[in-house]
């Protein structure tokens, strides 16, 4: 069987590691890839195995936050293209996802053509909370991001935003996740968005996005108003619409809320969580 032009890997059983931007997921990852026997991990764009890269690039190296979001979720074709056709030919059983939730991690995995992850592991569940705090602290007031990679590989790779090695030694892993290795080592980096102003997306930027998906969608739908705000991982849409009459809402509807989300995250990589649509008046167009 393939999909997109390769074959589908039915032997391999992905995993996903789940958590909100700047809690610790790389620096768990190598642990719970331990305990789980996971052979691969990719985060943030990069295809990782024995704490070397086999392909990609990461999205740490980007300039802007929308940019490393697409990055990461795979968006461009050439740099989702390159990473598939490594894992049809690396010889692996289980892999590891990393992601800001379960839904990004199903784009990731749909884009890789990679089975549905069998088991979501939230990293609450893996990682005491003063260590999500601190991992907290680091990235928002320090501007400082983690790749699970040994410095070497960092700094021959990405030497513009290399900061230091982090050395993980096996005395300070909690016992109950199970077997880990002696030592390995992680890098700290400083991306380029992380020393800029957060750079988010007006109120009448996504207007003019969210009017123009519609427009498309169909010309004789009416935006009102729209409004968008930060929801969980993503954002939550608000759309208030004047509809044509005779118009099938209920399928209609469905498939604007899915035409704009898709055009919203393909263009931006920004994740939109949840759509509502309010119709406020039904037009005779005769």
């Amino acid at each position: 069987m393939s999909f997109f032009g390769f074959p589908f890997l039915r032997d391999s059983v992905s995993f996903a590691l789940v958590g909100e931007s700047g809690t610790g997921k790389s620096y768990q990852s190598k642990f719970v890839a331990a305990k789980y026997k996971i052979d691969l991990i990719i985060d943030d764009g990069l295809l990782i195995k024995n704490e070397r890269i086999l392909a990609g690039r990461s999205a740490k190296e980007e300039s802007t936050i929308v940019a490393a979001v697409r990055a990461a979720m795979f968006v461009d074709k050439k740099r989702r293209d390159e990473l598939a056709r490594k894992l049809q030919t690396e010889k692996y059983e289980r892999v590891l996802i990393l992601g800001t939730s379960e839904k990004m991690v199903r784009k990731i995995t749909a884009r890789l053509q990679l089975p549905i992850p069998s088991r979501i592991i939230k990293i609450e569940d893996f990682a005491k909370a003063r260590e999500i705090d601190t991992a907290l602290r680091v990235r928002r007031v320090e501007g400082k991001h983690i790749i699970p990679l040994p410095s070497t590989e960092v700094k021959k790779e990405y030497p513009e935003i290399f900061l230091d090695g982090l050395p993980i030694v096996k005395g300070r892993v909690p016992q109950a996740i199970g077997f880990i290795p002696q030592s390995h080592e992680k890098s700290l980096v400083r991306p380029p968005y992380a020393v800029k102003t957060k750079i988010a997306l007006s109120q009448y930027s996504f207007g003019l996005m969210i009017e123009n998906c519609v427009g498309e969608f169909n010309p004789f739908i009416k935006i009102k108003e729209s409004d968008i705000s930060d929801w969980k991982a993503g954002y939550r849409l608000i759309m208030t619409i004047d509809t044509p009459m005779g118009m099938r809402l209920e399928k209609n509807i469905d498939e604007l809320k899915r035409f704009v989300t898709d055009n919203i995250e393909r263009f931006t990589g920004i994740l939109i969580e949840e759509v509502f649509v309010v119709i406020d008046k039904i037009i005779d167009l005769a």
